[in-house]
């Protein structure tokens, strides 16, 4: 039997994600997933977890959980914190990038978010039904997550125990970063619908995320891009997270996790995957500048960052938060008397080599 979780307070816009609907695009089904597949891959590290198990996707203020009728651990990937109120009436500090274990009856405040887009996860993943293989949460179809939309109050999620040292957390000493600088696009699939002069603004002007935005794409502000004498409008055709669209007015539109399968305007570049999970933590007002590389550059890139995720995960290190006794330390203590001082505890330090996972 599963453990629960439920719902005390929804948030603003909480999901369940996971990696998504890979190979149901040819009969008109959105990939979704989670904006940033690899900070959703983190937090499932920090728990041990599968690294696509299903997360809660937070965007803009977190959930309250509560655990129900078993042990379940918490983990924060991204600019998240939390507070643990104890069913005892202590209370619990989380920072991000770091684990929590909740009892029976604790429950754990999740904050807002800071900046961009962050995860929690939770032991064996939240194990709701799937959905043509994925637990993913698509709002335009109802498909998968609870019942197709965003947590609300009350919603029972069941998940998985904890396993093995329920006092024994894992945190990471730094945050998961993505690379800087611009992001990088191939250029088409339909760059010859635009002059020269314009496919250059593209690559060398600055371009503001405007607040007409959400899962299925954004628009941008800046430098219009006029089409040529192909015009503004193509047969409808593929598209992908990451393909940049020019509609007539020349402003671009870069479509992400739940953008449509196919659509009718041109598009004048495509951004590589491993700089689409840096558009899942773009905000109104976030200036965006482009780059051309080629397919090999694109290839080595995600390479990299998925070796950078590996090194991440290889040094993240166990500890006992704060109150918790280090019964091992206790029980090699020097014994006098027949007395052992108790009042020293293990506050939240990496534990030994011999720890580490």
């Amino acid at each position: 039997m599963s453990a629960l979780i439920e719902v005390i307070d929804s948030g603003l816009s909480v999901t369940i994600q996971d990696r998504g609907r890979p190979g149901y695009r040819s009969i008109g089904v959105p990939l979704s997933g989670a904006l940033d597949p690899l900070l959703l891959a983190a937090a499932n590290a920090l728990l041990g977890n599968d690294a696509q198990a299903a997360a809660l996707e937070v965007v803009m203020s977190g959930p309250s959980l509560k655990a129900v009728a078993d042990s379940v651990r918490i983990s924060l990937a991204g600019e998240l914190s939390a507070k643990v109120l104890r069913s005892n009436g202590n209370i619990l500090l989380v920072h991000p990038w770091s684990t929590a274990t909740l009892f029976p009856g604790d429950i754990a405040q999740v904050g807002a978010m800071r900046g961009g887009v962050g995860y929690v996860g939770i032991s064996g993943g939240f194990l709701v039904s799937t959905a043509l293989g994925s637990r993913s949460t698509y709002q335009r179809a109802a498909l998968g997550g609870v019942g197709g939309r965003a947590l609300a109050l009350g919603d029972r999620l069941p998940c998985g125990h904890v396993q093995g040292d329920p006092w024994l957390e894992r945190r990471s000493l730094h945050a998961f970063e993505h690379d800087a600088g611009p992001i990088r696009v191939i250029l088409g699939p339909q760059q010859a619908h635009f002059s020269d002069e314009a496919v250059q603004s593209f690559l060398a002007q600055p371009y503001t995320v405007t607040r007409d935005m959400d899962r299925m794409g954004m628009r941008l502000d800046g430098v219009r891009l006029k089409h040529n004498e192909r015009g503004a409008e193509i047969i409808s055709d593929g598209v992908v997270p990451g393909s940049i669209q020019v509609p007539a007015n020349g402003y671009p539109i870069v479509l992400m996790a739940d953008c449509q399968t196919s659509g009718g305007y041109p598009k004048i570049a495509t951004v590589i995957s491993a700089d689409l999970p840096r558009l899942g933590h773009a905000k109104p007002g976030t200036t965006l500048h482009f780059k051309s590389v080629g397919l090999p550059e694109a290839a080595q890139a995600r390479c990299e960052q998925w070796e950078r995720l590996a090194l991440w995960v290889g040094n993240l290190v166990s500890f006992r938060p704060p109150g918790v006794i280090n019964e091992e330390a206790l029980y090699s203590g020097n014994l006098v008397s027949g007395a052992v001082r108790g009042d020293e505890f293990f506050m939240a330090q990496p534990c030994n080599a011999d720890c580490h996972i």
